[in-house]
C-alpha cells in the first residue's frame, strides 16, 4: 500500500517536471526535500525527546540514576547490530561523506543514506549516546536532494543544490533557524554559489523550519529567551570569551581524533568495541549524568542560571546550595564532553558533533561568567554568556562564524546580541583557524587525502585526475644525437618541449624551443651541437600520482609551460599547463551553481 502512493506521487511530479520550466520544477524540488528533512527531524527529536523524558521520570520515581547509564549501552550495542545486519556491515558517518559526493562523486549519495542515520542514530543518541543528531538530520537531508535529482535525470548542478536545499532545510528545521540553516549549506557546502541559487535553499530552509515548528513541541526545539540586553562595558569580556572558545574548541578537535584514532586500531569484533565504548561512557555519565544525550535540556538550565538543578540525583546532590561545587562540577563536565562524545562514534554508535559543540559552548560561557561573578571582579549576565559561548565554540570547530553568529542569534529570538557574537565567533574562528587548518569534518578528509575546503581553486583541483591530462606522445631525442635530428622533429611536428632519454627512458634533461630559439637558426651550430651540450635538466617532475593541486603549483614556481612526468622512475610524459588551465576552467564551470 505505501509503495503504492510512493509511485503515485512520483508519477506527478514526473507529470510536473513535463509541465514546469527547468526553474520552477527546481522551486517544487526544494519544497519537497525541505518537506523531506524536516520530516526526519521530527522522527529523531521526538524519539530522543521521549526517551530523555522516561529516563528523568524514571530517574525522579524510582530514585535509579543508573538507568541513565544503561540505556547508552543499549543503544550503542543496537547500533552496531543494526548497521551489520541491516545496511550490510558499514554506514559513512558524518557531514565530510558530503563533501566526498560533491566533490568525488558527482553529487550522487548512495539511497540508504535516506534512513540509515534515522534509525542507527535515533538508537544511538536517542538512547543516551552523548552525541548530536544535526550531523545525520544534515547528511539524511542531503539524500533526499542527491536521490530526488537523480529520480528525475537532474544535472550535476542541480543535484548540488538540492543537496544544499537539503543540508539547509535540516538545520532549518532542527533549531527552527532557516537563516542559520541557508547559511550553513553556503559556508560548508556550496563554496561557489550565484544569487539566484540562493532562492531554492532559502525555500527548502523556510519550508523544512515551518513544518517542524507546526508539528514539533517547543520544548523539543532549543529556544532559549535572552533575558538581558547587550552592555558595551562588557566587550573586554567576549573579546577574551572569544580567545577562551578558541582554544578550547582546538582541545575539543584534537581529542576528539585522538580519542576516535584510539578505537579505530583497536583489534576488536565490532560487538566488544561498542561494549567497551558504552561502559566507559556509562561510567562517565554515571558521574555527570548530563552528558546523557544531546543535552539540550541541561543548556536551557544553564542560560537560566539554575545550575543547581544538574546536581540532582547526582554523587553531588548534596552540595546543590554550593556555587563552587556547582562551578567546578560544570566545568569538570564541560571538559569531558569531547571525550563523551568521541567514545560514542569511536566505538560504533553514529551522530555528531553539531550539538556536543553547542553543549560545550553553553558550559564554557556558564563558567565563564560565573567565575568573574563568583569572584566579584564583575558581574555578567550568565544567560548572554551561555548563548555566546555556542557561538564561540559552533564557530572554532566547524570554521562557520557565520552560521554560529545568526543559529544563536535565532534561538535566541532577537538580534540584539549581535555584536558580542560577532566578536566572539570572529575571534575563535581566527584562533581555531591558526591552530587548526581545517574545520573537523574537512580534516577527516584530507587525513584521508581527499582535501576539500572553503578555498574555491582547492576543491576544483581536488576533483580533476591528472592522469587524464598526460601526454604520452611525445617525440623524445638521444643525448648523443646531433642538432639535426632536433630540427627535423621540430618541423615535422607541434611540439614545443622534448625528453632526453637514454636506451632504458630515464629522463637526462629537457630541452625548450623558446630557449634554444638561436642556436637552431645557426646551420652551423646545428649539425656540430649535441643534444646533450644544450640539454637542461628539467625544472622540476611530475609523478602520476601527484594532485592536480602539487601540479599546478609546480607550474607556478619552476614558470614552465611543460613539465615532464616520471613513471617508475623512467620519462612518462609531459603536462601542458594551457591544458590543466582548460581543464579547470571546464570543472570550474560545471561546479558552478548558477
Amino acid at each position: 500500500m505505501f509503495k503504492k502512493y510512493i509511485s503515485k506521487l512520483e508519477s506527478i511530479i514526473g507529470l510536473a517536471q513535463s509541465l514546469l520550466t527547468e526553474k520552477q520544477f527546481i522551486f517544487l524540488a526544494s519544497v519537497l526535500v525541505g518537506i523531506s528533512s524536516a520530516i526526519a527531524v521530527i522522527v529523531l527529536k521526538s524519539f530522543a525527546h521521549w526517551v530523555f523524558i522516561f529516563a528523568t521520570n524514571i530517574n525522579k520515581i524510582l530514585k535509579l540514576s543508573f538507568i541513565n547509564s544503561i540505556l547508552p549501552i543499549a543503544g550503542l550495542l543496537l547500533t552496531v547490530f543494526v548497521i551489520k545486519r541491516l545496511l550490510g556491515g558499514t554506514i559513512e558517518k558524518g557531514t565530510s561523506q558530503i563533501l566526498y559526493a560533491v566533490a568525488k562523486k558527482a553529487s550522487i549519495i548512495p539511497r540508504k543514506q535516506m534512513y540509515a542515520h534515522i534509525v542507527t542514530s535515533s538508537l544511538t543518541v536517542g538512547l543516551g549516546g552523548s552525541a548530536g543528531l544535526e550531523s545525520p538530520i544534515v547528511v539524511t537531508g542531503a539524500a533526499f536532494g542527491s536521490n530526488f535529482a537523480q529520480n528525475y535525470k537532474l544535472n550535476y548542478k542541480d543535484r548540488t543544490l538540492l543537496i544544499g536545499c537539503g543540508v539547509a532545510a535540516g538545520i532549518g528545521a532542527a533549531f527552527n533557524a532557516p537563516i542559520a540553516g541557508v547559511l550553513f549549506a553556503i559556508e560548508f557546502l556550496l563554496v561557489d554559489v550565484s544569487i539566484s541559487a540562493f532562492t531554492p535553499i532559502m525555500i527548502a530552509a523556510a519550508t523544512g523550519a515551518l513544518v517542524s515548528v507546526i508539528t514539533l513541541d517547543e520544548t523539543i526545539l532549543l529556544k532559549v529567551q535572552q533575558q538581558k540586553e547587550f552592555d558595551y562595558h562588557n566587550i573586554p569580556f567576549y573579546v577574551l570569551l572569544g580567545v577562551v572558545t578558541g582554544f578550547i574548541s582546538v582541545y575539543y578537535t584534537r581529542n576528539f581524533q585522538r580519542t576516535e584514532h584510539f578505537f579505530s586500531h583497536l583489534r576488536l569484533s565490532p560487538y566488544k568495541k561498542a561494549l567497551l565504548g558504552a561502559s566507559i561512557l556509562a561510567v562517565l555519565i554515571f558521574i555527570f549524568p548530563t552528558l546523557f544525550g544531546e543535552g539540550y535540556e541541561s543548556i536551557r538550565t544553564l542560560a537560566d542560571n539554575n545550575a543547581g538543578e544538574l546536581l540532582e540525583n547526582t554523587l553531588f546532590s548534596s552540595f546543590q546550595n554550593n556555587k563552587w561545587v556547582i562551578l567546578l562540577f560544570v566545568g569538570a563536565t564541560m571538559m569531558m564532553k569531547v571525550f563523551a562524545t568521541s567514545i560514542t562514534l569511536g566505538s560504533g554508535g553514529n551522530g555528531g558533533n553539531f550539538a556536543p559543540s553547542l553543549f560545550m559552548g553553553s558550559y564554557v560561557g556558564y563558567v565563564f561568567a560565573k567565575t568573574f561573578n563568583l569572584t566579584g571582579l564583575t558581574h555578567l549576565p550568565i544567560s548572554n554568556f551561555t548563548m555566546i559561548g555556542m557561538a564561540g565554540i559552533l564557530s572554532g570547530l566547524f570554521h562557520a562564524p557565520l552560521t554560529a553568529i545568526f543559529l544563536i542569534a535565532e534561538i535566541t529570538g532577537g538580534y540584539s546580541l549581535m555584536l558580542p557574537l560577532m566578536i566572539v565567533a570572529s575571534i575563535s574562528f581566527a584562533i581555531s583557524k591558526t591552530f587548526e587548518k581545517h574545520s573537523m569534518d574537512v580534516k577527516s578528509l584530507v587525513q584521508k587525502g581527499h582535501a576539500f575546503t572553503n578555498n574555491k581553486d582547492t576543491n576544483v583541483l581536488a576533483t580533476l585526475n591528472t592522469n587524464s591530462i598526460i601526454h604520452t606522445d611525445f617525440l623524445t631525442l638521444s643525448p648523443d644525437e646531433n642538432l639535426e635530428k632536433l630540427v627535423d622533429l621540430i618541423s615535422h611536428s607541434n611540439q614545443s618541449v622534448f625528453a632526453v632519454v637514454d636506451k632504458e627512458k630515464h629522463l637526462l634533461g629537457v630541452i625548450h624551443f623558446n630557449d634554444i630559439r638561436e642556436i637552431i637558426f645557426n646551420k652551423y651550430r646545428v649539425k656540430y651541437t649535441l643534444v646533450k651540450d644544450i640539454m637542461t635538466p628539467p625544472a622540476d617532475v611530475i609523478y602520476p600520482f601527484h594532485s592536480m593541486e602539487v601540479v599546478m603549483n609546480k607550474f607556478e614556481k619552476t614558470k614552465r609551460t611543460f613539465l615532464p612526468v616520471i613513471k617508475d622512475e623512467k620519462y612518462f610524459g609531459f603536462i601542458s599547463k594551457s591544458e590543466a588551465l582548460e581543464a579547470y576552467r571546464a570543472k570550474l564551470k560545471s561546479m558552478t551553481i548558477e
